[in-house]
């Protein structure tokens, strides 16, 4: 007589079960870790496009962000230099998550919000750019000759402020923030899981992030 080995069905289905557990456990951090992964390089594709667009403006017309009056002249310049596919002006039709930003900034906000003030610009590669109509004169430049100011305080500051949306009106449409201060002034900041918006600064030929955890994404590892 010959003897057959295998599993029996209520082994089968015990090992069904733990392999079904361990993966809706560790499926959410995988699907997280990977979309963060594609926000943070996305969010780097976008810096470095506006930063080569004024770039090439300065080299072509000799003008820099500097020189920029008012936002349709922003508007224009980087329409001419970047594949902008759709312009709005107003909100973007999204809803920012993060109320305690608003754009241009006072004393503790540095980051944006998404008002009817604003013009916003849409990328070939879906990537969105959003920043103020009205700029003040001299703006979007770097005044170093402000006395007391040893960092960038946003009361004193000419720069010009923005946010990038790396995956346009799509959700979560959440700012960036440090994973231990929801207030963007983590000085130790960390981010573990990457959003989709980011506060940036622009002034003279230069583009930075201008919060904490919008660097953190920017520098970190």
């Amino acid at each position: 007589m010959t003897k057959r080995f295998g599993f029996t069905l209520a082994e089968v289905l015990i090992t069904l079960g733990i392999i079904g557990v361990v993966a809706a456990m560790t499926m959410p951090t995988l699907m997280n870790s990977t979309q963060g992964a594609q926000y943070k390089a996305a969010y780097k594709k976008a810096l470095s496009a506006l930063s080569q667009a004024i770039t090439l403006n300065v080299a072509l017309d000799e003008v820099d962000f500097g020189d920029v009056t008012s936002g349709a002249q922003l508007e224009s310049i980087l329409k001419s230099r970047m594949n902008v596919v759709r312009t709005t002006g107003g909100t973007s039709g999204e809803t920012l998550e993060a109320a305690e930003y608003t754009i241009g900034g006072t004393a503790n906000t540095n980051g944006i919000t998404n008002g009817a003030d604003n013009i916003t610009l849409f990328m070939n590669d879906g990537i969105m750019f959003q920043f103020p109509t009205t700029i003040g004169t001299p703006a979007c430049t770097k005044d170093t000759n402000l006395s007391g100011v040893t960092a960038w305080d946003y009361t004193r500051q000419k720069a010009c402020s923005g946010f990038v949306d790396v995956n346009g009106t799509k959700g979560p449409n959440k700012v960036v923030v440090c994973d231990s201060d929801t207030d963007g002034t983590n000085a130790d900041c960390k981010v573990t899981n990457p959003t989709d918006i980011y506060p940036v600064m622009i002034f003279d030929s230069t583009v930075l992030p201008s919060t904490d955890a919008a660097r953190a994404v920017l520098y970190g590892k």
